[in-house]
């Protein structure tokens, strides 16, 4: 910059972290209003100048493909019969890729071909110049697409596979900031409900929880880690196993998951919000179908498919380039679902 002046400047001059100052610059989440502003002014006033925008690449693919499909998969165990989160995902690939004039290829792997490590037909009927993954499969499955020795790319979930390019949403991040608002309103006795180790997503939303109730000096009870899903990771419990002893808030690692854990409560005999605050996470539509509406984590799906498709092509035209993982950043959406703690449970924790 031309008068030296850097984000670490103007985050060491208020007090806050980088990535704070970043977000708040580039208008992103997790930062409220008023911080946005006292940063955008403080920057202003030291005469910080951002780096030159970086030019997309994705009119120079769109020149120079020559057409030809790319394939889409999916594990049927995260397709329904209705419309998902993921179709949506996938609907966001079809048109970015639409725009650089090539065409998608979408395959449901059914849970046998997973199982067996059998290769998607899209790969051995048809053609196809690459292979985007979306959510996350069987680990053996994953060993065997990666020997295709096709250009691939891994969405909304990350794995072992260090030279396989990789675009998530922050979940660690937007998590800890979720837990965080939840801290600010007076919660101490927090709990979180997702099957920890179903996926890489479920887990790093676990683990910014958990870093933000050890930050607060916040007491994690185990008994209030709450599984979700069946035994196979994907299908989703009827009902949630909830202890005698509930916290004032739980933290739901994502709509769906949120909207079942609010019928049941209320079921039970709770108020949502005043008894027990749930919260979500995609900014889903099942977020807006719930009483109340469900504060959520809205995932930019239109900026994760536009990194995942420029990613991919850039693969194609050079393989030998280092794997990278683009987080992409989400932002809360605040609804209904979360107030204080009743007021005889302030104090506790």
């Amino acid at each position: 910059m031309k008068n030296g002046i850097r984000m670490s400047d103007i985050a060491k001059e208020l007090g806050v972290s980088v990535v704070t100052v970043s977000n708040a610059l580039n208008d992103r989440g997790g930062v409220s209003e008023e911080m946005r502003r006292k940063i955008k002014e403080r920057a202003s006033q030291l005469g910080y100048r951002p780096s030159a925008p970086r030019t997309t690449r994705k009119p120079h693919f769109a020149q120079t493909t020559e057409g030809g499909n790319i394939g889409i998969l999916t594990s049927e165990r995260f397709a329904g019969a209705r419309g998902t989160f993921y179709w949506f995902l996938t609907a966001a690939i079809s048109k970015e890729l639409t725009h650089c004039n090539l065409y998608s290829i979408y395959e449901n792997v059914s849970v046998a071909d997973e199982q067996a490590c059998n290769l998607p037909r899209i790969f051995t009927d048809q053609q196809v110049k690459g292979l985007i993954v979306v959510g996350q499969m069987a680990s053996a499955y994953l060993d065997k697409l990666t020997t295709l020795h096709l250009p691939i790319l891994f969405l909304d979930f990350y794995d072992k596979h260090s030279n396989v390019d990789a675009v998530i949403s922050d979940n660690y991040y937007d998590s800890y900031l979720m837990t965080d608002r939840l801290v600010m309103l007076g919660h101490r006795d927090i709990g979180f409900i997702g099957s920890v180790t179903a996926t890489s997503s479920i887990q790093d939303r676990f683990l910014g929880y958990v870093k933000c109730m050890m930050e607060n000096g916040l007491t994690y009870h185990p008994e209030w880690t709450l599984a979700d899903r069946h035994a196979d990771g994907i299908r989703l419990l009827n009902e949630i196993a909830f202890p005698e002893t509930m916290p004032t808030a739980f933290v739901c690692n994502c709509d769906e998951t949120a909207f079942r854990v609010i019928k049941q409560l209320k079921q039970m005999g709770y108020r949502i919000p005043e008894d027990i605050s749930v919260t979500g996470y995609d900014n889903y539509t099942v977020a807006d179908m719930c009483e109340p509406a469900i504060t959520t984590v809205e995932v930019n799906l239109s900026e994760m498919a536009h990194i995942a498709v420029n990613l991919l092509l850039s693969r194609m035209e050079n393989p030998k380039r280092p794997a990278a993982r683009h987080v992409i950043p989400g932002r809360i959406i605040l609804k209904h679902s979360m107030s204080e703690p009743p007021k005889e449970m302030l104090g506790n924790g």
